[in-house]
């Protein structure tokens, strides 16, 4: 009896020990991907940033010269 416990206790080690080297495999490739999506989102600001720079002198609400 005491030996079947031990067994199933085992069993059990083992797939808890599967099961964390799973979950840690996907939070280091979710790191990665949020590594590269914050690399991308900072170069697209900074582009934002230099569009908005390079546009400043454009007044979107006012009205053409020609209306």
């Amino acid at each position: 009896m005491i030996e079947q416990r031990l067994i199933e206790m085992e069993t059990r080690f083992l797939y808890q020990e599967d099961t964390i080297e799973q979950l840690n495999q996907v939070v280091c490739a979710q790191q990665d991907e949020i590594r590269q999506l914050k690399a991308t989102l900072d170069v697209v600001s900074k582009n934002l940033k230099q569009l908005f720079e390079h546009t400043s002198d454009i007044r979107p609400h006012e009205k053409p010269p020609h209306y």
